[in-house]
């Protein structure tokens, strides 16, 4: 019996997030774009420049690369320009023929300004939120606010779990319904367990993060100085950079670990297994997490950290109880097996299963009705008393702006862009014609 013919999509994903900067969302990003190629679907991504990276880029089985010639002011986030990047986004839409718009990450600003600009074109949207977001200081309530009106005009929305997704909900209002819940997954054949680069005789314990005040790293501080205090066998290997180095550093020098605290600075996606079978335990003190792909990277190379309950030792933000929880997890350590732990995440973080679910959620959001610039303005004005009006005049703004385009450069005119696909014998990279 055959199969039903699955719907196929042309999807231009968008983020200030990508390659060659490392973290989650990049990866993400990455891994879901090969897996969705796998399965038939026409991937483009779009980012801002990094360096001298900047133009179109071919990576890994085709996957084609716009590094937009605009450079990021703030933590990688473009400077937001509103109507700014219009042309550009619409003349990769139009030359590749996209037929639905994916935003990654709140804090992207590209992420933002090309939802609205698919939607005011006539495109479906869908947008996944990787972290979670407060409600209390100045800037949640800002962020918070622009996701609201992202969000009040996207199709579907994906969190990376249920908490992300009430998050989500309680940040901008969008309906439950709306919200699909799809994990991170790893790339298991990467993440190999090797017993045999442990040290004999001592417990490592592996931290890999950026060392922000978000990702714990004040708890270390006061956390690796008391276990190396109870527990002369443990050695820490610390991978990642930022602010808080400084204070690990200057931490180090005070307590004379030297040689018990090994800095590595920042550290590539592609040696982070090397640091990790390292060690035997993977520690992880975010303060916030919606979905850490590092812990499940950790587990599968065989390291107590994860999930399900008998590979995880939970503790408070508080460094006292961090400390009891290692001691834990030390005691724990016999009885850990990493090849059945690498055998059980690889059933339950599947990057293939990641991107049927997510193609799933494409076809939702293809099947859901067109509406006109009035249906949409009448969402934005339902977003507050005065933020309503402002994004309404936004709306409107871009809506005439897009008409302006249309006159200045015609769709007719455009050359579409052919598409590559790799071949299997050589290896190289041809032109084809989908249409």
């Amino acid at each position: 019996m055959n199969e039903p013919l699955r719907p196929l999509h042309r999807v231009l994903m968008v983020s200030d997030f990508f390659y060659p900067n490392f973290g989650g969302v990049e990866n993400h990003i990455f891994y879901l774009a090969q897996c969705l190629m796998q399965r038939g679907h026409k991937v483009v991504v779009a980012t801002h420049a990094y360096g001298r990276r900047s133009g179109v880029r071919y990576m890994t089985n085709g996957l084609k690369v716009y590094y937009i010639p605009w450079l990021p002011f703030y933590l990688q986030t473009s400077f937001p320009t509103l109507f700014g990047t219009f042309p550009i986004f619409r003349t990769i839409m139009l030359r590749e023929r996209i037929t639905i718009v994916h935003g990654h990450q709140a804090f992207s600003t590209l992420c933002h300004e090309a939802i609205m600009h698919a939607r005011t074109m006539g495109y479906k949207t869908v947008f996944t939120d990787h972290s979670l977001c407060g409600f209390a200081d100045v800037g949640s309530i800002h962020m918070n606010k622009v996701l609201q009106y992202t969000l009040a005009d996207v199709q579907q929305a994906i969190c990376v779990s249920h908490t992300s997704k009430e998050n989500t909900h309680l940040r901008s209002t969008l309906p439950p319904e709306k919200i699909f819940v799809i994990p991170n997954a790893v790339d298991t054949a990467m993440f190999q367990p090797d017993p045999s680069k442990r040290i004999k005789d001592k417990v490592v314990i592996v931290i890999i993060s950026r060392l922000v005040y978000r990702k714990g790293a004040d708890l270390l501080v006061e956390v690796i100085p008391e276990v190396c205090r109870l527990f002369p066998q443990v050695h820490f290997i610390i991978g990642g950079d930022g602010p808080k180095r400084v204070r690990l550093e200057e931490m180090r020098e005070k307590y004379h670990l030297q040689d018990r605290v090994e800095m590595l600075g920042a550290v590539a996606h592609s040696d982070v297994r090397k640091c990790l079978v390292r060690g035997h335990i993977f520690l992880n003190s975010s303060l916030t997490e919606a979905f850490c792909i590092a812990i499940v990277e950790a587990a599968c190379c065989g390291l107590l950290t994860v999930l399900p309950p008998e590979y995880i030792v939970l503790a408070e933000p508080i460094p006292s109880r961090m400390v009891v929880a290692v001691a834990q997890a030390i005691e724990l350590l016999p009885n850990v097996d990493p090849f059945a732990m690498h055998n059980q995440m690889r059933t339950l973080y599947s990057w293939p299963d990641v991107a049927e679910r997510t193609e799933t959620v494409y076809t939702h959001a293809m099947n859901t009705e067109n509406e006109d610039l009035l249906q949409r303005l009448e969402r934005y004005y339902a977003c507050g008393p005065w933020a309503g009006k402002l994004f309404c005049l936004v709306v409107i703004m871009d809506y005439i702006f897009w008409h302006f385009l249309q006159w200045w450069q015609p769709a007719a005119e455009m050359d579409v862009a052919p598409d590559f696909q790799p071949q299997e014998e050589s290896g190289t990279v041809r032109a084809v014609n989908r249409s």
